[in-house]
């Protein structure tokens, strides 16, 4: 059945665009430089630092939904490749607090350069009515993961 077709209901939109997010997902992985070694999750951890500034490990956790145990980790591991540093808190100096290195923001712009001129050149083969539709679906995609 054509995908024009399936998508009429909104099963069949939300079964779509799962595979669609999903391939696209895909694509985008395999285009990371294939001399950065780090995990999907530490630079995931390592954009959400460059994005909203030092946090600390229990921060970290729930904003990538794992638990701390498993971020401390992560953290451990980024701090151990200089991505990362950890300062005390100013309030409570037994907190610990997760800031971002020049190395670990450099990593996470040419990891994101890398794809960004990747799906550029995907979307400079669209027609201009198809990029206008992706233009107004990018911001709805936007709120329906974040929700």
């Amino acid at each position: 059945m054509p995908t024009n077709a399936i998508a009429r209901t909104d099963a069949g939109l939300a079964s779509v665009l799962r595979l669609a997010v999903m391939r696209l997902r895909r694509r985008l992985v395999a285009e990371r430089d294939p001399a950065n070694d780090l995990s999907l999750g530490a630079m995931s951890v390592l954009g959400g630092l460059l994005v909203h500034g030092e946090a600390t490990v229990g921060e970290l956790a729930a904003r990538e939904r794992v638990q701390p145990p498993s971020m401390t980790r992560t953290v451990n591991a980024l701090a151990e490749g200089g991505y990362v540093e950890r300062r005390p808190g100013d309030v409570d100096r037994r907190q610990v607090h997760v800031a971002i290195t020049p190395l670990g923001a450099e990593t996470v712009k040419a990891d994101r350069r890398r794809r960004d001129v990747w799906l550029a050149r995907r979307l400079a083969a669209l027609t201009p009515d198809e990029r206008a539709v992706l233009r107004q679906a990018a911001p709805i995609l936007e709120k329906i993961a974040t929700e």
